[in-house]
C-alpha cells in the first residue's frame, strides 16, 4: 500500500526518500527497505509492505498488556505485526520483530475483521501489541478509525519511538499507552537497542501533557539497568516530568535472543524497585514475571 506522502519526503536529485513515520528517519534507495523491514522505496515513493499482514491475533485481558488502570478487568483484541524499529538484544519476542522470517507465519487481514473480531470476544479495546505498532501506522489508523465508530477503545503498546509526525497522527486515534522506558542511560540506548533516548523521553512528556491514559514498563536486566541509581533516575523522571499518577511497572528479563549470558532478574531487584518508586511518591506501582 502507498503511505501517505505526509509521512515520507522525496529527495530532489536522488531516488532515495527519507521515511518519517519513525525517528529513525531512514533514508532509503530505491528497491530498499528501512531498518524496520516493512517500509519499502519503490520507484521514488514509500509502499508499506506490511499492510494488513499481522503475526498474532488474540483476545487478552487487559492487564497483560500491561495496563492496570486503564477499563480493568476487560477484554481487549490483541494483534502484532512483524519488524521493529529497535534492534534490542534482549527481544522477547524477536521471532515477531527481528527473525519473524525463520519462524512466523503471516496471517492476513482486513481492517473490518479485527472490529468485528473485537466486538465477537466481547472485547472493549484493540490493542497494538506483541511488536512496534508505530511501523504499521496505515493499517493501525484505518483500523483504529473502524473501532471508534464501534465504541471500542484503543491502545499502542510501544518502544515510544515515533517520528513528531507520526506521534501526531497517532495521538489523534490512540486512547491508552503503555510505553517500554527501557533505560535512564543512552548508552544502553545506543548500543543495546540501537536508539535514541531522548527521543523517548520527549515522547513521553507529549503524550502526557496531551492528556493521553499513560503507563509505563521497565525491563530491569542484571548487570545493565539494574543499579538503584538508575532506578532512581527513572523514577524522577516519572515523577517530575510525567507525574505521580502515572503508573510504572518492573518487570523481570530473561536469557533471550543476542542476551542469552544474562540470568533471570533477581527477585529482590524487582523488590528493590518498587520500594524505590512508592518512596519518590509513585502511587502505583506493579511487578511484572515474576
Amino acid at each position: 500500500m502507498l503511505v501517505s506522502n505526509e509521512l515520507y519526503k522525496k529527495s530532489s536529485n536522488t531516488q532515495k526518500i527519507r521515511c518519517e513515520i519513525c525517528a529513525n528517519y531512514c533514508k532509503i534507495s530505491d528497491g530498499n527497505f528501512g531498518v524496520c523491514k516493512q517500509h519499502k522505496n519503490i520507484n521514488g515513493e514509500l509502499f508499506d509492505e506490511s499492510y494488513g499482514v499481522v503475526s498474532s491475533l488474540s483476545p487478552d485481558p487487559i492487564e497483560k498488556k500491561p495496563l492496570h488502570h486503564f477499563l480493568p478487568g476487560t477484554f481487549t483484541y490483541s494483534i502484532g505485526g512483524f519488524g521493529c524499529n529497535m534492534t534490542c538484544l534482549h527481544c522477547q519476542n524477536y521471532m515477531i520483530s527481528q527473525d519473524y522470517d525463520k519462524f512466523s507465519r503471516a496471517i492476513k487481514i482486513t481492517p473490518e475483521e479485527v472490529v468485528e473480531n473485537a466486538l465477537k470476544y466481547n472485547c472493549r479495546s484493540i490493542a497494538w501489541t506483541y511488536n512496534e505498532p508505530t511501523i504499521h501506522l496505515p493499517f493501525s489508523k484505518k483500523t483504529s478509525l473502524l473501532a471508534r465508530q464501534k465504541n471500542l477503545k484503543v491502545i499502542y503498546v510501544s518502544n515510544g519511538y515515533f517520528s513528531h509526525r507520526s506521534l501526531e497522527e497517532v495521538l489523534g486515534f490512540v486512547d491508552a499507552f503503555n510505553i517500554d522506558l527501557k533505560a535512564m542511560s543512552d548508552d544502553f540506548y545506543k548500543k543495546v537497542c540501537g536508539a535514541d533516548l531522548g527521543v523517548v523521553l520527549d515522547n513521553l512528556k507529549r503524550i502526557y501533557a496531551e492528556g493521553k491514559h499513560l503507563e509505563v514498563t521497565n525491563l530491569i536486566i542484571n548487570g545493565y539497568n539494574d543499579s538503584s541509581d538508575e532506578i532512581s533516575q527513572l523514577c524522577d523522571y516519572v515523577v517530575e516530568e510525567l507525574g505521580c499518577d502515572v503508573p510504572l511497572h518492573f518487570s523481570r528479563a530473561f536469557p533471550y535472543y543476542k542476551m542469552n549470558d544474562i540470568s533471570p532478574t533477581n527477585a529482590e531487584t524487582l523488590y528493590m524497585a518498587r520500594e524505590i518508586a512508592l518512596d519518590k511518591g509513585i502511587e502505583n506501582v506493579h511487578l511484572g514475571n515474576i
